[in-house]
């Protein structure tokens, strides 16, 4: 990573020249090629998670399908991304980064466009899963981009701004998707065209990057497809988020069935705009706090959040779960990451991001399934309940885990 490596001076005269400058070269986070990729990812991520307050009202208005139907399609999206994720890793240390988000986000921009050229669940689940194929390529592709730019000093708070696409998607993109989907709930065709629309920028924008100058030489060939440190922090990750697997996928269809809602574009907003502060105003927390110590705070915020909206099945009691719910979700992913990549040399890294993002996936198909299922059978508040005690197991691993204990 050429912003971290110190070059020798060839003679006095070179260093007195070069080193006042060195530094601030090699600290130096927020730059133009930075701003691309992020700029990317919003555009990106806005296509993604628009269709949050979609998938739910398509699959059980439009396909006739119960909940657990729900789960399982937007549990399809990770399928494809968990089959691609650990391989794009690989890729990306070989043949570099931004091969990966080109190519994912105009699978994704393709795949979405078709969800309704069929209007069968079957199609739009296998449309689902080739989406996933695109986003395991983006996403490791533009966050080891990220990465390779950051000082090492420095990663959790590029990990941090990196997530202001991520999050800034989350908290415009809901409430896009509702606006397109109308107050009907109907407008499914104008939704896919708008969401394809804003991968395809993502492309677009894409084009402008640049790999990191000094990216490290890829790695010999052969070795373990999942990489070994990544996988204790990439467990406390799969459970502390199988609970964002059921507030996406069903807190729409909970305001609306049981608070008697349909407009829950305010709560995706209050969400995505909560984490997108505290990341901006907040970036440096997990550097500063220590990767372990955030993960602890961040996955048991996450529990209390989704406690408040079980003991509390009200409108402000939603919003009030979900405004503790998005303080633990801001810390917990760039905490988790940076666990993940102490330790780690150069040439490894895109493998790291690649292994640990696959758990994100896991979370999300595994969790998808599982909270469809409860609540088909018990509810959806049963559901939520379901996310924070999976939330508090991970934190308890987090906290007795050896090799964890150590970082």
């Amino acid at each position: 990573m050429a912003e971290s490596e110190s070059t020798p001076a060839a003679s006095a005269t070179s260093a007195a020249t070069t080193t006042p400058e060195t530094p601030a070269k090699r600290e130096r986070l927020l730059t133009l090629p930075f701003g691309l990729i992020v700029a990317s990812g919003l555009a990106y991520f806005v296509s993604l998670a628009m269709l949050n307050p979609v998938f739910g009202p398509y699959v059980k208005d439009r396909l006739g399908k119960e909940d657990s139907f729900v789960g399982l399609a937007a549990g399809a999206f990770a399928v494809g991304a968990i089959a691609l994720r650990p391989s794009s890793g690989r890729i990306g240390d070989r043949i570099g980064r931004r091969p990966l988000l080109l190519g994912g986000a105009a699978v994704v921009a393709i795949a979405t466009a078709g969800y309704g050229l069929v209007e069968s669940y079957a199609w739009f689940v296998s449309m689902r899963v080739i989406a996933g194929f695109g986003e395991a390529a983006f996403f490791v592709g533009a966050a080891t981009m990220i990465t390779d730019r950051a000082p090492a000093s420095r990663r959790g708070e590029a990990v941090s701004y990196w997530s202001i696409a991520v999050y800034g998607g989350l908290a415009f993109g809901p409430v896009l998707g509702e606006i397109v989907l109308g107050p009907d709930d109907d407008r499914f065709t104008a939704c896919w065209i708008v969401a394809a629309s804003a991968a395809a920028i993502a492309v677009v924008l894409g084009l402008f990057t640049s790999e990191a100058e000094g990216r490290p030489a890829p790695p010999a060939p052969g070795g373990h497809l999942l990489h070994r440190r990544a996988l204790g922090p990439g467990l406390v990750l799969f459970l502390g988020f199988i609970s964002l697997a059921g507030w996406n996928g069903f807190v729409k269809l909970y305001a609306r069935e049981d608070l008697d809602t349909a407009n829950v574009g305010g709560v995706f907003f209050l969400y995505g705009a909560l984490i997108l502060v505290i990341r901006v105003f907040g970036a440096r927390l997990p550097d500063r706090l220590g990767a372990r110590q955030a993960g602890t705070g961040a996955l048991g915020l996450g529990a209390l959040g989704m406690v408040i909206v079980v003991a509390w099945p009200t409108l402000p009691g939603l919003y009030a779960g979900t405004a503790v719910f998005a303080l633990g979700q801001s810390l917990a992913y760039p905490a988790l990451l940076v666990l993940s990549l102490q330790g780690v040399s150069d040439s490894e890294r895109a493998s790291v991001v690649g292994t640990f993002s696959s758990f994100f996936d896991l979370s999300q198909g595994v969790g998808g399934l599982l909270c469809g299922v409860v609540a088909d059978a018990f509810g959806y508040r049963s559901m939520f309940a379901v996310g924070a005690v999976a939330a508090l197991a991970g934190v308890v691993y987090l906290r007795t885990a050896p090799g964890l204990r150590r970082s």
